[in-house]
């Protein structure tokens, strides 16, 4: 089975959330002091959603993590539209592999 390197995100992606459900059933909520899961206005967690979201996996109009998206994210894999990672999508991305895409789009 070949993997595509842009698979590979969404991958990650599922096997985390995975990991926290099975987490949260267990009854487990937090991890060295961090919330699992948390969300509202200002939220940090390892899985975090709110307007300003620092987590491993984050979604806010601001947000940092490994895999963030919102319209201002910074993370490993961003998406957003102001993004910044190594591997970002958006309008406006900073990273590797957006540099490379429009690298190959320029070449064809």
């Amino acid at each position: 089975m070949n993997i595509e390197r842009e698979d590979l995100p969404g991958a990650v992606v599922v096997g985390l959330l995975l990991i926290a459900l099975a987490l949260t059933v267990a009854g487990v909520e937090a991890i060295a002091g961090v919330e699992i899961l948390d969300a509202g206005q200002s939220a940090v967690g390892y899985l975090a959603a709110g307007n300003f979201s620092v987590g491993v996996l984050s979604a806010g109009i601001f947000s940092v993590g490994l895999f963030s998206a919102g319209v201002f994210s910074v993370g490993v894999f961003a998406i957003g539209v102001f993004s910044v990672g190594i591997f970002s999508l958006g309008v406006y991305a900073a990273g590797f592999y957006a540099v490379q895409r429009h690298i190959r789009a320029s070449a064809e």
